[in-house]
């Protein structure tokens, strides 16, 4: 299943992300995690835990699922959408 993942700003890291969604506990895990685990964005298996992720992005975390990286905009009525 595909979550939506509401940035505020024009970009958000792979590291922030995996933290935020409650993938890993701490920024620091980041580095190890994805060491472990074959992470793609927009399809290409990406390491780097600084990566920037723009809106648009599809991440794909394995036994995680599937978030795509949207705008926040002034309103939102969809009640199921994260907000960084």
């Amino acid at each position: 299943m595909k979550q939506a993942v509401m940035i505020d700003k024009a970009f958000i890291t792979l590291g922030q992300l995996l933290k935020h969604t409650d993938i890993i506990s701490s920024g620091g895990m980041a580095k190890w995690y994805l060491a472990e685990n074959a992470v793609r964005i927009d399809g290409e298996l990406e390491n780097r835990r600084g990566k920037k992720i723009y809106p648009g992005s599809v991440v794909e975390v394995p036994d995680e699922g599937t978030f795509i990286i949207k705008q926040q905009k002034e309103k939102t009525d969809a009640a199921s959408d994260e907000t960084v």
